[in-house]
């Protein structure tokens, strides 16, 4: 069999996977998310027997799948097709900057840009084999990392290992919530790595990763080489380390594959979602090893942190227009992790995208209605009016009176509009709760305070400090 038969048979083997995941999709997504967002993509064919690629029409449509769907899409490829290593998410657009974008960021499971014709890719060949290219995302970079002082160590501490020269300390173990940003720190050394050392070897996997390629060499009875492979790695980036509690055997290989590298004096990276002494389930000797390097640990975000990564994400989506009080929304209400909070705001624009309508604060919470009320339970109205009436020097007893002097009816306002913001309750219910007090009162009131928040910088400062302190 020639070459040109083999990637033909490899394309159909493709094509008859495509078709049962599109079947496992519609079936496990139900039908109306299936046709908004799954039907429309495509499989893109280029012969690759190790990479799966799929084009979407739309950048806000290949952002959403990215995020939801890319580890779902991934696993379901492997399960039938084992020799798959990846699956890249592209945005099918004709450009003949597309070109060159194949060429530069050759990542699984991230977007790029494609040409929506198989044959002008041929010609932009990439920079090196598939098989020795590290699935790092293309937008988790350093300049792209928003600091703050909840993760301002890690980051510098990520920046310090990328650097070029004999490393400072080795391994550097990240630890955080889910979504707080280790991933992304973890790219953005393996990319700053390559910039300085093109040449270099490096491996980004996640331990699932390390212990599913360990468990298939075994299989094959060719572990020297999945041996030889990671330990001739000049970065080896290791993500979720939790995942290989209790496994022995993995953690076996995993112990001597650390100490080669270490005693190599190689870059070393680990994540985990906690501390290296907490990790249940794993070996003494591979947590006195992580102990050994630098432990930096990634804290929640705080409202001011979550507002700029907000900005930061919506300066890459020049074409959506959402006013600054759905962003406030998002931020205040939305602070379980970064990756939700960025998924939130994809999911207003593309409603928004996809029904035509305007993005406003009645839209946002339409379309956000169940991610709101799952990620805010702990705010009331009763909290609200107390905290307000303490920065006023009121009594809580003001707010629900029928004074309308502008010392009272003012902050009255304001705790109406964090009440619409920061609580489930309806319109009338929060009237209800200011003395009886009709829902237009409140709409008037939160229309006012969106207005003079704009206008009046003492109005927006004490809103901003109110939200924070009830968030704490």
């Amino acid at each position: 069999m020639n070459d040109r038969q083999a990637a033909a048979v490899t394309e159909t083997e493709a094509q008859r996977a495509w078709a049962r995941v599109r079947c496992n999709l519609r079936e496990s997504a139900g039908a109306r998310l299936f046709e908004q967002w799954l039907k429309p993509m495509e499989l893109i064919e280029d012969g690759d027997p190790e990479s799966i690629r799929l084009g979407l029409p739309s950048a806000f449509m290949t952002n959403w799948v990215r995020n939801h769907y890319a580890d779902r899409l991934l696993l379901e490829f492997r399960a039938l097709l084992p020799d798959v290593r990846g699956v890249s998410i592209e945005t099918r657009i004709a450009a003949p900057v597309a070109i060159k974008l194949v060429a530069e960021t050759p990542a699984p499971v991230a977007a790029v840009a494609a040409a929506p014709a198989p044959a002008p890719l041929a010609v932009a060949a990439p920079l090196r084999p598939a098989a020795d290219r590290p699935p790092l995302d293309p937008r988790f970079t350093f300049d792209r990392f928003v600091v703050d002082a909840a993760n301002r160590v890690a980051f510098n501490a990520a920046r310090m290992l990328a650097e070029p020269g004999v490393p400072r300390f080795s391994p550097l173990f990240l630890h955080s919530g889910t979504g707080q940003g280790k991933t992304h720190l973890m790219h953005a050394i393996g990319h700053a790595f390559l910039a300085a050392h093109p040449d270099a070897t490096v491996l980004c996997m996640s331990a699932e990763r390390f212990m599913f390629d360990f468990v298939a060499a075994m299989r094959a009875r060719d572990t020297h080489s999945f041996k030889q492979r990671l330990r001739g790695a000049d970065l080896l980036l290791i993500d979720d380390l939790q995942f290989i509690a209790g496994k022995d055997a993995t953690q076996e290989e995993f112990f001597h594959t650390v100490n080669e590298i270490m005693s190599a004096g190689k870059r070393l990276v680990i994540s985990a979602d906690r501390c290296p002494t907490a990790l249940d389930g794993v070996e003494a000797r591979i947590v006195s090893r992580m102990s050994v390097g630098l432990v930096a640990d990634i804290k929640a975000p705080d409202l001011t942190l979550r507002r700029t990564i907000l900005d930061r994400k919506l300066a890459d989506l020049p074409e959506a227009k959402v006013p600054n009080e759905v962003l406030d929304l998002l931020a205040a209400r939305i602070h379980a992790n970064i990756r939700e909070l960025e998924g939130a705001l994809n999911r207003v624009v593309a409603y928004a995208q996809l029904t035509g309508d305007s993005i406003d604060l009645d839209f946002a919470v339409a379309t956000l209605g169940d991610v709101l009320r799952g990620a805010q339970r702990r705010v009331t109205i009763d909290e609200i009016q107390k905290l307000v009436s303490q920065h006023f020097e009121l009594k809580p007893l003001d707010l629900v009176s029928a004074r309308r002097s502008r010392a009272v009816a003012r902050p009255r306002q304001i705790a109406m509009y964090l009440a619409k913001r920061l609580t489930t309750r309806s319109l009338p219910e929060i009237g209800r709760k200011f003395g009886g007090r009709d829902h237009s009162t409140v709409i008037h009131a939160v229309r006012k305070i969106e207005e003079l928040r704009d206008q009046d910088r003492d109005i927006d400062a004490a809103v901003r400090t109110l939200m924070r302190e009830l968030e704490a």
